[in-house]
């Protein structure tokens, strides 16, 4: 054989390859900029104020349970009880509070409540070694008709100045911020420190990359598994708390469906649903996505039936933009 007929990539080169690496969210962050473009250039009303405020209002609840649900995903596993436990938390805060009990304590009870959804989860997932598939969707009814049995299908609204307190969590503002986005906020800083600046967070990405090395490395899988489930369903219940509050309002069906829109913005976001890869800021571009999609379709008058189409096109696109990333990054 001749030697010199044997080619070797050159150093610099393979190191140039290496070092081009497209950032995890530039795709979908240039699509929400290039969505926020034509819509304020094509729909003067989009870029008014009150839209403005209503769109930061309306993405938040969707955006605060999908950063618990980002943490589930990057451990391999789904959470398909969020939008059931969304409903009931709100319709048990409704309940207390109907029957006189103090504002903090019906708040801590309904959450407490929802805690309990995600704790059986994570149980039945870690020690009856059960598929997250299968009890998610048993809770996803199990919470569902309690909310039923609880409001016997009919509407818990709250008014008068002894609500004023809890009124003021959804529906009130800070300087003109509503208040769902504060809390979006605090909840995305809270989560984004969680999972990139602590030890704890390495160990969710470890888990999802690969569950069997993590274990064998001495990782307590199985309790960080119940922390994720039961914080992904803490959120879904300050979500529907927060939500109740704004509505002022509440039926059994709050909720309903909710957790599709969920995993939609985690997917949008680059969350792998097979584990180990996704990022809070994704998600929190991806809950924007969603609700700008939504927004923008209103007011150019499509008709509202036609929204999933569109969600869905937004899912197949940004999924395929992430595709290619990956390719840039491994050639």
């Amino acid at each position: 054989m001749n030697s010199e007929a044997v080619v070797t990539p050159r150093p610099e080169k393979a190191s140039q390859r290496r070092s081009f690496r497209l950032p995890r969210e530039i795709g979908i962050l240039g699509a929400l900029l290039l969505m926020l473009l034509v819509l304020t250039i094509c729909i003067p009303q989009f870029r008014d104020i009150q839209n403005l405020t209503n769109i930061t209002r309306n993405f938040s609840f969707v955006g605060i349970v999908a950063m618990g649900m980002t943490c589930v995903i990057l451990t391999g596993g789904i959470d398909l009880s969020v939008g059931s436990v969304w409903g009931m938390t709100a319709v048990v805060v409704a309940y207390l509070l109907t029957h006189g009990w103090p504002v903090p304590l019906a708040i801590l009870v309904s959450l407490l409540a929802a805690s309990g959804i995600g704790l059986l989860n994570g149980l039945c997932i870690t020690q009856l070694k059960m598929s997250p598939f299968v009890p998610t969707l048993a809770t996803l009814a199990i919470a569902r008709s309690f909310a039923l049995i609880v409001t016997h299908g009919r509407p818990i609204s709250i008014f008068g100045d002894e609500y004023q307190s809890f009124l003021w969590i959804g529906g009130g503002d800070i300087f003109g911020i509503p208040n769902p986005f504060i809390i979006f906020c605090i909840v995305g800083v809270f989560f984004w420190i969680l999972l990139s600046r602590t030890v704890w967070g390495r160990y969710v990405y470890a888990v999802g990359g690969n569950e069997r090395t993590a274990r064998l490395t001495g990782l307590r899988v199985d309790r960080l598994k119940i922390i994720v489930y039961i914080l992904s369903a803490l959120v879904a219940g300050i979500a529907g708390l927060t939500q109740y509050s704004y509505l002022s309002s509440v039926t059994a069906d709050l909720g309903t469906g909710e957790e599709l829109a969920v995993i939609a913005a985690t997917v949008i976001g680059g969350a792998n649903l097979a584990g180990g890869e996704g990022t809070i800021l994704g998600t929190i571009i991806g809950a924007i996505i969603l609700e700008v999609l939504r927004n923008g379709l209103l007011l150019f008058g499509i008709d509202p039936y036609w929204q999933g189409v569109f969600v869905g096109a937004v899912i197949i696109l940004a999924v395929s933009i992430d595709y290619f990333r990956k390719l840039l990054r491994h050639d």
